[in-house]
């Protein structure tokens, strides 16, 4: 057996080896405002003294910003101030000055819309705190759903060397004698409640256990699954993604991460040298190979264009083509993150595709990917699953295109009825959500099993912000007659949590004259996710006779960032991000005067 290097001791030589680098004090960017014998400088090191700092505590020292999302309305990050300072103490070892930085926290829980109408806002919050402030590298602290994709974009624009720390999923819950798994189990058992068959004894039972500690969701939710894609894309220490939130292990994590921050700032190894288009298929076979969240589409989408690379949902579909799903994990499998961090975590998977990606992509760590992975072992088979016995063979999240959806939409093929992926039925139309809502247990509602619920102005213009509504829910009388799938279209997104034949992201949305927007109830929708068409059962006469009779579109939000985001907010198929943050072009430094 060949003696393989820990990851772990692979970055302490990196720290080591790092300090015998040439290291010039003045080549740092904070050395702008703290160095030079002027007054303006002066005044920067005049107000650090008055918050009780020395000059022991920055000269000559590499600046580095914890940015923390740390909020009490954010249960994903409720450990977030205890991290924070474990951070600082890796900083502190390494030799570096750390300043913690608050910037906003996303929490996908408690805000509304949908903190997906927020991404964009975060994304230029640490774009301009990078940038205006002299900060010479960062430790990125998030990991509910969209803070992990808002940082990394923002992080890439500002081009500053910064490292990502992610959250770490919560533990595995029980109830009972039942392991539950946050997000998908909770769908599982409302149904269940809706159709007459949990009592309430019991639903308060599940509420009060469902959340067993800090962190993100234990399944394989949009939260994992873009911690798991960052790690994949070099951004992450190496084992990061799966490291239980309140382990001490995690602990760990934090102290190292601030360690290499340090080391990222005298190097001044930036995002722009390490990521590049094999990154981001290295991120987009990750995500499928885990059986991830559909939500990873647009965010990589939108993490490409950051680069200057324009990924396509072609090429998204190409790869999902070949890449096989190993990664047993609700809501796709059977198993919770904290299994699969005990089977071996993300590093083991990864070492079993090493022919799909592109192993010889740099990281932040100053190694590849595949020196990353070396000697990684898979400990349970069961829940890290062989090539040769996946849960699927390839193809878990599939691209449809069609006269539905003529700019494509996604269907986590995976997580469905099989019996559902060809399907032809009547729709059944909701204007918005709201009228759902008023409407999907009315027992005068005309739907069978063999419908196909339709839900519109749930884009990112129609709701606004692109909400995880997709998962529509299945009407009582069909619940209580034994159904728990149907066929489910909308221009929403769904949580990474979700299961169920649920087409999402359907572009153009019916709010930007999409196609959705005139579908009528009894129209018949057809999908084959084995030939990845959608098809809408209406003459082109009769689509053009709609057309010309469809009521103008909704004006735009009349103030703030709302009518912000309307204005200049991209479609699904182009990742959402605003069309002038896109594209390889950081701002100038800021000039000090």
């Amino acid at each position: 057996m060949t003696n393989t290097p820990d990851p772990v001791d692979q970055q302490n030589s990196v720290d080591q080896t790092a300090s015998v680098d040439q290291r010039d004090p003045t080549l740092l960017r904070s050395h702008r405002w703290f160095g030079p014998d002027d007054m303006r400088s002066f005044g920067h090191r005049s107000r650090l003294k008055a918050m009780g700092f020395d000059d022991i505590d920055y000269q000559n020292r590499p600046v580095v910003a914890i940015l923390n999302t740390w909020s009490e309305l954010n249960t994903c990050h409720s450990h977030f101030r205890n991290r924070a300072d474990e951070v600082r103490r890796g900083i502190l070892q390494a030799g570096g000055f750390p300043v913690e930085v608050p910037v906003m926290s996303l929490g996908e829980m408690l805000m509304k819309p949908t903190t997906m109408l927020y991404r964009n806002l975060l994304a230029m919050e640490v774009e301009e705190v990078l940038r205006c402030h002299p900060i010479d590298a960062a430790v990125l602290m998030g990991g509910c759903d969209k803070t992990v994709p808002a940082m990394l974009m923002g992080a890439i624009s500002a081009d500053i060397p910064s490292v990502f720390f992610p959250a770490g999923a919560m533990l595995s819950a029980r109830w009972k004698d039942v392991t539950l798994g946050s997000g998908s189990d909770v769908w599982k058992y409302w149904d269940e409640r809706v159709a007459g068959n949990l009592c309430d004894s019991d639903w308060k039972g599940i509420e009060n256990c469902i959340g067993r500690s800090a962190g993100t969701c234990m399944t394989m939710g949009t939260a994992s699954t873009m911690a798991c894609v960052a790690e994949a894309l070099g951004f992450t220490l190496p084992g990061a993604a799966d490291i239980p939130a309140v382990v001490a292990e995690h602990s760990r994590l934090a102290t190292r991460t601030g360690r290499r921050a340090v080391e990222i700032a005298w190097e001044n190894r930036k995002p722009s040298d390490f990521l590049t288009a094999q990154s981001i298929d290295n991120g987009l076979m990750t995500s499928l190979a885990i059986g991830g969240s559909t939500n990873a589409i647009v965010h990589l989408i939108a993490i490409a264009g950051r680069l200057g690379i324009q990924l396509t949902l072609d090429r998204f579909d190409e790869l999902s083509r070949t890449t096989p799903v190993t990664g047993d994990i609700r809501p796709s499998g059977r198993f919770l993150m904290e299994d699969f961090y005990n089977a071996g975590g993300l590093r083991a998977l990864l070492n079993e595709l090493r022919d799909l990606l592109n192993m010889d992509c740099q990281t932040i760590n100053g190694i590849t990917l595949g020196q990353q992975c070396d000697g990684a072992e898979v400990i349970n088979r069961e829940v890290i699953r062989p090539r040769d016995n996946p849960v699927a063979p390839a193809g878990g999240t599939c691209l449809l295109r069609g006269n539905l959806a003529p700019n494509g939409c996604v269907i986590k093929s995976i997580a469905a009825d099989p019996k559902l992926l060809r399907h032809r039925g009547p729709a059944v139309v909701f204007n918005d959500y709201p009228e759902m809502k008023s409407k999907i247990n009315d027992p005068d509602l005309d739907v069978s099993a063999d419908s196909v619920l339709i839900l519109r102005s749930a884009g990112p213009l129609g709701a606004p912000g692109f909400p995880e509504w997709g998962m529509l829910p299945i009407p009582k009388k069909l619940l209580q007659a034994g159904v728990r799938d149907m066929v489910r279209l909308s221009d929403a997104r769904m949580s990474g949590t979700s299961y169920g034949t649920c087409v999402l992201h359907i572009a153009p949305e019916s709010a930007a004259g999409g196609p959705l927007a005139l579908v009528q109830t009894g129209d018949e929708i057809e999908i084959n996710v084995p030939e990845r068409t959608i098809h809408w059962h209406v003459s082109d006469e009769e689509i053009e006779r709609r057309a010309a009779a469809a009521p103008p579109l909704k004006e735009l939000p009349p103030r703030g960032y709302a009518h912000l985001y309307a204005k200049h907010v991209g479609q699904a198929d182009i990742g959402c991000d605003f069309d002038f943050l896109v594209g390889r072009t950081p701002g100038a430094e800021p000039g000090i005067h």
